[in-house]
């Protein structure tokens, strides 16, 4: 019986996230910024609301109703994540990303399309940025488990596909096998 093989997920660079970034209007840019600063998804950020974050402990939760898992997911809130919390601050009671005073639901749009393109990643999707945060955690050497709890992934099989990012934790153990003995 054969396992259907799973996509390598899509991600970007430092570099090539700076360049998108620098192509978005500005309030999708900080949608931006809150997704590889979180790895949450496109619904829970825009979704999130001011009554879910504690900016003095630095975290956010999205309650299970939803997270596509049904678990609810405790969000660690790096200085990123706060500097964008803190931009964002004022601007609606209830929702964090706000567009012209209404809570942004859609990130697909002809802006995102274009700036992915000039930024030279065309057809890169909002939901990539999510495999761009989980990429730059393996890469940071984010232990496997640390990191399936920090993205609220139900299945340990998803976030191995990020595993061979990051070969470091397996260095270690090749010496085990060398041909000569060591003195």
């Amino acid at each position: 019986m054969s396992r259907q093989r799973l996509p390598e997920p899509r991600w970007l660079t430092r570099a090539q996230f700076a360049r998108l970034v620098k192509h978005l209007p500005e309030h999708t840019a900080e949608l931006a910024r809150f997704a590889v600063a979180t790895g949450l998804r496109r619904s829970n950020i825009t979704g999130l609301t001011w009554d879910r974050i504690d900016l003095r402990r630095q975290t956010a939760y999205v309650p299970s109703s939803q997270a596509k898992g049904g678990r609810g997911i405790p969000v660690a809130l790096n200085a990123d994540a706060i500097a964008v919390l803190q931009r964002c601050k004022g601007k609606d009671p209830k929702w964090v990303f706000v567009y012209r005073r209404k809570r942004i639901t859609q990130v697909a749009t002809k802006a995102w399309r274009r700036a992915c393109r000039e930024a030279g990643v065309p057809g890169f999707r909002f939901h990539d940025l999510r495999h761009t945060w989980a990429s730059w955690q393996v890469q940071a050497e984010t232990p496997l488990s640390v990191l399936q709890e920090m993205g609220g992934w139900a299945s340990f099989e998803m976030v191995r596909r990020y595993a061979h990012l990051s070969p470091g934790h397996l260095r270690k153990y090749a010496d085990r096998t060398l041909l000569r003995s060591r003195r």
